[in-house]
């Protein structure tokens, strides 16, 4: 039987602490299990649980569209940086793939994950060393090769496994 997702999630964020980029990234389809294994952490280690989609957007509410896509990564530092603790789950992070905000979505988590521990749900898949949130037809796809973060894969259950890609330094 498979250890618990948040179980394979908390042994990714130990060895995060070594890397230059310490961010773990839970991928998965909807529903499966990533919310509940953050929310299973947050009552485990106290660690803070942002629903970034929710503190972002009332940020964004006054700002023009050319604004936000400016503002977008110090705003979302902000959120971040507001938190106490080394380790923040970042959950609902949908928002950042919207083209309308120009963002490299990994970049952004990679920059967070510089000074504390970044774990974050990621609508997508992890197969070999390739990253991917959506489809290809969708306008928010994204694909990255070796997307020097921790991936825990999230399945359905009994089928989630954990993949670490090796952190390469900057």
């Amino acid at each position: 039987m498979a250890p618990p997702l948040s179980h394979l999630v908390a042994e990714q964020v130990e060895k995060a602490s070594q890397l230059y980029h310490r961010l773990v990234i839970v991928a998965g389809p909807p529903r499966s299990g990533k919310t509940s294994a953050f929310r299973d952490l947050h009552s485990a280690n106290s660690w803070p649980l942002v629903n970034i989609n929710l503190a972002l957007s009332e940020r964004l509410l006054e700002l023009t569209v050319k604004q936000r896509a400016l503002r977008v990564a110090r705003l979302v530092d902000d959120i971040v940086q507001e938190q106490a603790g080394d380790t923040v789950l970042l959950d609902n992070i949908e928002m950042l793939f919207h083209p309308d905000l120009k963002q490299d979505p990994l970049r952004l988590l990679q920059s967070l994950s510089r000074n504390r521990t970044i774990v974050t749900a990621w609508r997508g898949a992890y197969m070999g060393s390739l990253l991917t949130y959506a489809a290809p037809d969708h306008p928010e796809f994204r694909r990255y090769d070796q997307p020097q973060a921790l991936v825990v894969s999230s399945g359905p259950p009994g089928n989630s496994g954990t993949t670490a890609t090796q952190e390469h330094s900057a």
